[in-house]
């Protein structure tokens, strides 16, 4: 397990962990370029399955869609663009020093962690009383499309998926994958605080053993190293031409009809009144 943690010696010479293997942010960041150019080979050269990607949509339903469909409310926009600041901050703070940039970074690391934590317990409350919680989750249904689309980029004969509803299957499994990074971030984060001094905790480096600060370390060092890799990716898709709709719709809350019924299954994503997001 050289490979993935590193481990040290505690005043009593037993063997404890002390953090993630930093070598893996360079795995991390060689991730994302080869996904970056892996994708975008896949889209050049990879043959178009026949009949077109999705199925048709109910002629009914897309006529009542308007001309401008909103998408996300302002505080969504202001959720994910603090929440885009805040872990670009960390990102960089926490790797920056480790690939021979020196700095003082802590102090700026962990309170761009507590921008981070904050932002998110703001979106757990708004998510779960205001929007539509579930929207975003993975389903039985997301699952069937994904290995529909699969098989139809193998030259397999499946009938064509319908268009999404508000979020897609992959933009749910990226969601998923944030989730998760995050949960192993930031209680992590927050923990780690009372090892430094800081005008919010009182500092208690013996709060833990050295053991459980030694697996606390490591699970939030792999969290921020998977999460290069993720950041890499998601701003890849951002910046992409076909992907660039989703981009201003988050920039400036709505989308065109033509963009909704490209993209979108008006039964599935039923719009007329403001929806919640």
């Amino acid at each position: 397990m050289s490979w993935l943690v590193q481990t040290g010696f505690n005043p009593w010479n037993e063997t404890i962990l002390t953090h993630a293997q930093w070598n893996l942010v360079y795995a991390a960041l060689a991730f994302g370029v080869l996904f970056m150019v892996g994708h975008t080979l896949y889209v050049a050269l990879w043959p178009k399955p026949k009949g077109g990607h999705t199925a048709p949509v109910n002629p009914d339903a897309a006529a009542r869609v308007p001309a401008r469909v909103p998408r996300h409310s302002f505080a969504a926009r202001a959720f994910h663009w603090i929440m885009a600041a805040s872990m670009l901050t960390l990102l960089v703070t926490s790797f920056a020093p480790i690939l021979g940039w020196q700095f003082d970074w802590v102090q700026i690391h962990y309170l761009a962690g507590i921008a981070l934590t904050i932002s998110i317990i703001y979106h757990i409350i708004h998510a779960s009383f205001w929007l539509d919680f579930w929207s975003i989750w993975l389903n039985k249904e997301d699952v069937n499309e994904a290995i529909t689309r699969f098989k139809r980029a193998l030259g397999g004969n499946e009938p064509a998926p319908r268009k999404s509803a508000k979020y897609p299957w992959d933009n749910k499994m990226y969601h998923t994958a944030i989730v998760l990074a995050a949960l192993a971030a930031v209680p992590t984060g927050l923990f780690m605080m009372l090892r430094v001094r800081n005008p919010f905790f009182n500092r208690n480096p013996y709060l833990f053993t050295d053991a459980t600060w030694g697996a606390m370390y490591v699970l939030h060092g792999l969290a921020g190293i998977g999460l290069v890799g993720l950041t890499i990716a998601h701003i890849y898709f951002a910046i992409r031409p076909e992907k660039l709709w989703i981009t201003k719709g988050m920039v400036f809350g709505d989308i065109s009809r033509e963009e909704f019924l490209q993209h979108h299954d008006p039964q599935r994503w039923v719009v007329g009144a403001p929806p919640k997001a």
